[in-house]
Formats: structure tokens, C-alpha cells, sequence
């Protein structure tokens, strides 16, 4: 039986009538779903009835799109990922249907302020920082430019943690994301997915001698699917995220009941559901490292189930698999979809080692996303054999035919095997899990040109031999929808006022906004949006710092996690020196300074949650004394996400991006903050280099050895901290304050592990190799500030010139380049 459908609601000016009927709309919702009139209604409420009321044109648009893919017979992309960090659904996707408008007058008339109510919707916490925003992203484009796909990922109970500052530091609590009663989420029971773990192998035979192992006794657990709407700017297509919950498996549960042990029932249950529980469980321990291997394992075999029955509906011909499908893992912790797809291929559907291999490798492709070595996963082999007997066997199998491949392409290296090979033996067997998705993968690519080279270069450098034309880059992207159309809509207003609209969906017309860089009412105009987005955040500090800030003061933000290769400490240090100079050598600052600090460090991560604790001690002194509270103000803001950084960044005068060179991948802050209209202070790292191409090398605030003098030292063993220490009396003197307890007065000797670490432990990070440079150049950025036209002029040709970081022309390189995947349209 055919039904008639509504349209997504149309963009454009909205009659009367059209609010009436939103209106009635919303309120139809209130009372027959929520259960309340609008008088008894709650914010949240509220809240609730709205994001049902455009949840049916998200449906309609939903079922519409795939069957436009259908009729077209498109080739789908599935990207797996551990993290979709997509913050707040309602205000993108009011923005993106062109509703934004509606919702607004619709509520007004029954008292209501869209802008407080939005306030009552929970992130979805399904992510831990860059690498899950920019999966977001990537979502947002792919429906924006109508092309078929679609996000694979976990539906966390219990997502990043919510961070608490607690005297300084940092207390973990339990994230719950309520996604059991998001309206965005729609759940699939009937689509479920049986996924087999643990177990053990039987070594049977064919009769005709064929090796045929037999994967037995193991244990289920059921992925049960959901569906999140992702909707494309225009509400022409609207594609989703599929995030599967893991579930106990009611015939394993009724056999152990049946034999009368109900409570080993109930514990395997529990067990069974804890996998989808929480992000990424602690692998310090040995059965963190088996509850994490079994929840990546979880996500790689819901999805690849998943993918070949959404297959079968339309095809029987395996080989045709790569001309439909493309699978690509975002970072190594999907790898195990290549072990998998080799499983289902030859297990289930009698392929040939061959067919099946070529069939996988042309269908997967990966992306590094750090050159970092804690995040490229290696696994026990012993783990391994435990928890996944068969897909070892298969990585033991794709292991000796590569190493084949491998002595006939390096016939003269006998150490290249031990290098390249997947199982590693030097510190006990461990399988090797990056190497896993390059061997099983035809595209693996960097996501900024220095790290795309230090892919090649560094780290695989003999794959990259091996196979040179399946290594690229792809410069990441942001999307420019959440980070400057909802994030920023003053700037936005004036911006569509100054070049039209057409940015929205092309970021590269931008640069139109060029011309009016020196124009004085065009700045002024731009400066006011930043003066008022200012005192917006000035405002949200004092309500969650309990400090008062000076919005006239240079904004100067550094969000991101709390790692010692983002360098916080090096600000830190920076900013000792600032403090130093006002209350010791009666210097105040050129112009005032306002010192804002987001971001969360990992549990187990002591020496980050150290870093914290010395932030906000060195704020809780600077702040207040009296003789600095005119000149420096330190804040740092609990409990980072997405949807705080929607507030923070329009208001950033100065964007810190100052990871030592050669360890961040890309970064996408440094992106959504220079959109945004803030100037970058930064090293030769990730994209800043890409990003100084854009903006000018006049237009931003570079500093810092270089990847190269970084490598040099460390080959010839020349960088020694105390050579600084002695030689340089800036460095010297912020040393000895931040060991001198001045900052620690309550628990002396606090900061020692920092101190030590610096100044005895090597110092990695290379901190006071940058630090003179890093004031130096902090000092240029205060005689520009104080020069109000010239910092505007920079400042705007910053958002002018950064249309290159669109997650749309990153899309536009993955579809053309990797998949293979074209928009489909109408």
C-alpha cells in the first residue's frame, strides 16, 4: 500500500498560517506525547514536543532519500567510527531544514524562548574530541552534497565522562546520554545483528581435505540498531548515523536459566550489554583491554553484518561488492573490519582466499588520524585467542601470504618481514592492528599534508615503498553549518548581508569578504559582533567560573584535550611569565588578557590531570591579586563539549595551537576558530602550516622549532633543558616560581612532577626549546591587539581566506579520490 508523504517544510519566508499550524504542531506533540498542557509544561517539555514536531519531516525526508538511492541503484559509503561526537541535534537541524525562522514565531506565540529551550537538550556525548566532531562533520557534508552515506557507531549509555572542578581538579562523573528517549533516535529491533565472541576452533576436515575450521561454542551478543537522522543544509537529503546497542542474547540467557543457574543468566547479561555502555573502557588493565577489544570488535561486526544484508537485497554477486559499497575506518580502532569482512566472506558465503581478499581490499579504506604510538592499537595474541579464535587465524593467514608479498618486493632486506609483519614479537606476540587496515585496505591517507608526509616518511615508511600510490592526504574540514551558521549567527547575519548566502554550502566564496577588510564601517560592524559574542561568554564565566573578566580584554582560548603534546602547559608557563613580569618587575601587560582554558584528560592520564590542577592554581592566584586583576585573568571552563565550544569560539580573539611540531595530526579547532574571525598563535604543526598558506604568513603568529630541528636534536641528543634554564633569565625565573610553591601553597611540592619532568626527564614536549620564542611572539600579538584597525583587517581576512577548510571540499576529495561515490539527486 502506497502512502502519501509530506515534504520536509519548505525554506523561505513562513506566513501566518504556517506558524499557526508549527505552532499546533509543537502543541499537539505536548499534550499526546508528553502527556501535558501547555500550561504544566516544562522547559524540556517544551523542548521535547519541538524536536518531535520536525522529527516527522526528518522521517519523511529519511525514507525519501533512500529511496531516491535505491531507484538510482547508488554505491553507499559506511564509515565506521568509534566516536561521532555530534553535540546538540535541535538547533543544526532547524538550521538545516531552513525552519529556524518558524520554530522561533511558532513558540513566541505561546510565550516560549527557542533560545531557552535549546538550552535543555543533552549533547550526545558519543565522542571524545576531534577525531568524533570530525565524523560529525563528515556526516553533515555528505547529506549536504546528497551523497549516500552514512555513519557506523556505538550508542553509548554513558559517553565521555562530564567534567567537575573540584579545588582545581578535575572529578569525573558519569556522562549519561539519555538516547533510549532522544527523539532523534529510531530504533530498528526487527534489523538486529547476532554477533558470536570467545569460543574455540574445530579443526575439522572436508572430505576432500579442504581446511575447514569451524568457529564453536561461543557466546552472542545482539546489536540492536538505531537511527539518527543527519540532514543535509536544504533538507533535500537527509542520510542517518546508525549507532547499535549491544543486548544480551535471549537463547543463551534462556539455556543458562534453563539449567538452573539464574544467576549466571543475569550476569552474562549484564555483561553482554555493558559492551555499548561506555566509551572506550580503561585498557590499563588486562580486562579493559579485553572489554575494549570486544566493543570495537561489537561496532566492526554489527556493522559489516549489516552492510552485506543491505547488499543482498539487491545483488548476489560478491565480486560486485567494491562497485556498491565502500567501508572506511576512521582511525585504527575499526581495523578488525578487514579480519571480519574476510570471515563473512569465506565463512558464510564459501568465497575463495583470493576472491574474498581482492573483494575486501577494494572495498576498505583507512585513515591514520595521529602519529601518536598509544593510539595504534596492538593487541595480545593471547587476547586475541580468547576472545576472537577465528579472526586470528584469518590475520595469521593474511600475515604469511603479505610477508610473501613482502620477501619478493624487498629481496635484499631481511629485517623488512620483522618490520611490516602484523603480529609483532618483540616485547611478547602482539597483533598489530595499523598494520592490519594498510594491508587490507586500497587508500590510506593523512589528514593534513605535514602529517600525510610524516605517514609516508615516519611512520609506515616501508608500506609506503611498498605501495606508494595507495598513500594520500586529505586536509580535514569543518563544517561551516554547525561552526558559523548556528555557532555564530551575528557574524553569519552579517556576513550573508555583506556576499549573500552562498557561503552556506560553498565556503570558498568567502573570500568575497576580502574587499572589505580595510573598509572602516565593515569593521566596525565585524568588531561589534565580536565585542557582543564576547560579553555573551564574559557573562556564561562568571556563572560557571565564578570569575568576573573584562570582555575589552583580548580573549585568549586554548579548548582542546588536556594532553602533554598540546602543550597547556606551555601556555601556563607563559602565563607565569606575564604574572611575573606585573607583580616583580612592575610591567603590566600592554593590553589586558584574558586567559581561557577548556578541554578533559583522559582518567588514567596523571600528568594531564596534574596540568589542570596547575591552571586553575595558577588562576586561583593570579586572579586574586590585586596587583594583576587590571591586567591577567585565568579561567578554565569544566566540563568541555561541543556545545560549549559553540560559545567559546565565536568569542576568541586568539586561537593557541601550539602542539610541538610534528605530533598533531591536523586539528580541527584551529579551523572552526579562524572561521570564526580568531588569529592563530602557532607552530609548524598539523594544519596551522596549511592554514598560514591560506591566511597569509602576515595574517598569523608563527613560532616554534620545526619538525626538522626537532628531529635533529633528538638524533644528536642536543636539546638539554638546563642550557635554557641557564642561559635565558625569563625561563629561568618561571622555573624557579613554578618550584618555588608559589603556586602550591596548600600542598607544597605539588607541582613537582611538572618541574621534574621538564627539567629532568628530558623534557619531551620540548617546552623551553619554545618558550622564549612563544613569549617573544606573544608580545607581537599585544602590540597588534592594541592596534584596533589593523588587528580587525587581519582578523577578517582570517575568515575570508579560510574556505578552504570546509568539510565539504574534504568530502568532495574522499568521494572523487577514494570511494568513488557521486551525489545523487532528485
Amino acid at each position: 500500500m502506497q502512502t502519501t508523504r509530506k515534504q520536509p517544510l519548505p525554506a523561505g519566508k513562513k506566513s501566518a498560517t504556517d506558524v499557526a499550524a508549527f505552532r499546533e504542531k509543537i502543541l499537539h506533540y505536548l499534550k499526546f506525547t508528553c502527556g501535558k498542557s501547555q500550561q504544566e509544561a516544562s522547559s524540556k517539555d517544551i523542548t521535547h514536543a519541538l524536536s518531535l514536531a520536525i522529527r516527522e519531516d526528518l522521517i519523511n525526508g529519511m525514507i525519501d532519500t533512500s529511496d531516491r538511492y535505491h531507484q538510482k541503484k547508488a554505491k553507499r559509503l559506511y564509515y565506521l567510527s568509534m566516536e561521532f561526537l555530534v553535540g546538540r541535534s535541535l538547533g543544526n537541524n532547524l538550521f538545516n531544514l531552513e525552519v529556524f525562522d518558524l520554530a522561533e514565531n511558532a513558540l513566541r506565540q505561546i510565550g516560549v524562548d527557542l533560545e531557552e529551550i535549546r538550552e535543555h537538550e543533552t549533547d550526545a556525548a558519543l565522542g571524545n574530541g576531534g577525531l568524533g566532531r570530525l565524523a560529525a562533520c563528515f556526516l553533515d557534508s555528505l547529506a549536504t552534497m546528497d551523497m549516500p552515506g552514512y555513519g557506523y557507531g556505538l550508542n553509548y549509555e554513558f559517553g565521555l565522562f562530564r567534567q567537575e572542578i573540584a579545588n582545581g581538579y578535575q572529578r569525573e562523573k558519569p556522562g549519561r546520554w539519555d538516547g533510549e528517549n532522544s527523539p532523534w533516535l529510531i530504533t530498528r529491533s526487527s534489523e538486529f545483528c547476532m554477533i558470536p565472541v570467545y569460543g574455540k576452533i574445530d579443526h575439522s576436515l572436508h572430505t576432500g581435505e579442504d581446511y575447514n575450521p569451524v568457529w564453536l561454542d561461543w557466546q552472542l551478543i545482539v546489536g540492536v540498531p538505531h537511527d539518527m537522522p543527519i540532514v543535509g543544509y536544504g533538507g533535500k537529503t537527509i542520510n542517518y548515523l546508525r549507532l547499535f546497542s549491544a543486548r544480551a542474547s535471549d537463547e543463551f540467557d534462556i539455556q543458562i536459566f534453563n539449567d538452573g543457574d539464574y544467576f549466571q543468566a543475569v550476569s552474562q547479561k549484564i555483561s553482554s550489554e555493558t559492551v555499548s555502555k561506555v566509551l572506550y573502557p580503561s585498557d590499563s588493565v588486562i580486562q579493559g583491554k579485553e572489554s575494549r577489544l570486544v566493543q570495537e570488535f561489537f561496532l566492526v561486526a554489527c556493522s559489516v553484518q549489516d552492510i552485506i544484508r543491505k547488499f543482498q537485497k539487491d545483488h548476489r554477486d560478491f565480486t560486485k561488492l567494491p562497485e556498491k559499497v565502500a567501508l572506511h575506518m576512521n582511525d585504527t580502532h575499526p581495523a578488525l573490519a578487514v579480519a571480519e569482512l574476510m570471515r563473512v566472506l569465506i565463512d558464510e558465503h564459501s568465497l575463495e582466499w583470493e576472491t574474498a581478499w581482492d573483494i575486501t581490499r577494494k572495498t576498505c579504506a583507512y585513515t591514520n588520524h595521529t602519529l601518536l604510538p598509544e593510539a595504534l592499537e596492538k593487541w595480545p595474541v593471547s587476547l586475541f585467542e580468547r576472545v576472537l579464535p577465528r579472526h586470528l587465524q584469518i590475520i595469521y593467514e593474511i600475515n604469511h601470504r603479505f610477508l610473501e608479498e613482502v620477501k619478493v618486493n624487498f629481496p635484499h632486506d631481511e629485517n623488512i618481514p620483522t618490520r611490516m609483519s602484523l603480529i609483532e614479537e618483540q616485547s611478547g606476540k602482539q597483533v598489530n592492528m595499523a598494520h592490519l587496515a594498510i594491508v587490507g585496505s586500497h587508500s590510506i591517507n593523512g589528514v593534513a599534508a605535514l602529517h600525510s608526509n610524516l605517514v609516508r616518511s615516519s611512520l609506515f615508511p616501508d608500506f609506503a615503498t611498498m605501495w606508494p600510490d595507495r598513500f594520500n592526504n586529505k586536509t580535514n574540514g569543518v563544517t561551516q553549518r554547525r561552526w558559523l551558521l548556528k555557532a555564530n549567527p551575528a557574524l553569519s547575519k552579517l556576513i550573508t548581508e555583506t556576499i549573500g548566502d552562498e557561503w552556506i554550502t560553498n565556503l570558498k566564496v568567502l573570500k568575497r569578504l576580502a574587499d572589505f577588510a580595510t573598509d572602516p564601517k565593515f569593521q566596525k560592524k565585524f568588531m561589534e559582533v565580536k565585542s557582543e559574542n564576547k560579553k555573551q561568554l564574559a557573562k556564561l564565566i562568571q556563572d560557571k567560573a565564578r570569575v568576573k573578566v573584562k570582555p575589552e580584554s583580548l580573549f585568549d582560548i586554548q579548548i582542546k584535550r588536556i594532553h602533554e603534546y598540546k602543550r597547556q602547559l606551555l601556555n601556563v608557563l607563559c602565563i607565569i611569565h606575564s604574572y611575573l613580569n606585573i607583580i616583580e618587575d612592575k610591567a603590566p601587560l600592554e593590553v589586558p588578557r584574558t586567559h581561557i582554558f577548556a578541554g578533559k584528560a583522559a582518567p588514567g592520564y596523571a600528568m594531564a590531570k596534574l596540568i589542570i590542577k596547575l591552571i586553575n592554581s595558577v588562576g586561583q592566584v593570579v586572579n586574586n591579586d590585586k596587583r594583576a586583576q587590571k591586567y591577567l585573568k585565568v579561567v578554565m571552563l569544566p566540563d568541555y563539549c561541543v556545545s560549549l565550544a559553540e560559545k567559546i569560539i565565536p568569542a576568541a580573539d586568539l586561537s593557541e595551537q601550539i602542539s610541538i611540531a610534528g605530533m598533531e595530526a591536523s586539528g580541527t579547532g584551529n579551523m572552526k576558530l579562524t572561521l570564526n574571525g580568531a588569529l592563530t598563535i602557532g607552530t609548524l604543526d598539523g594544519a596551522n602550516i596549511e592554514i598560514m598558506e591560506e591566511v597569509g604568513r602576515d595574517n598569523i603568529f608563527i613560532f616554534g622549532l620545526e619538525v626538522e630541528d626537532i628531529e635533529k636534536m633528538r638524533s644528536e641528543n642536543s636539546y638539554n633543558p638546563w642550557d635554557y634554564y641557564a642561559n635565558n633569565p625569563n625561563i629561568r625565573r618561571v622555573m624557579d616560581a613554578l618550584s618555588s610553591d608559589m603556586f602550591s601553597q596548600e600542598r607544597p611540592g605539588l607541582f613537582n612532577d611538572i618541574y621534574n619532568s621538564i627539567m629532568y626527564g628530558g623534557d619531551f614536549y620540548c617546552h623551553l626549546a619554545d618558550l622564549q620564542s612563544y613569549i617573544f611572539t606573544q608580545q607581537q600579538v599585544s602590540e597588534l591587539y592594541a592596534k584596533p584597525q589593523q588587528w580587525a583587517e587581519k582578523a577578517i581576512l582570517n575568515v575570508a581566506r579560510v574556505g578552504k577548510f570546509s568539510s565539504d571540499r574534504t568530502i568532495e576529495e574522499y568521494a572523487r579520490e577514494i570511494w568513488n561515490l557521486k551525489s545523487v539527486t532528485k
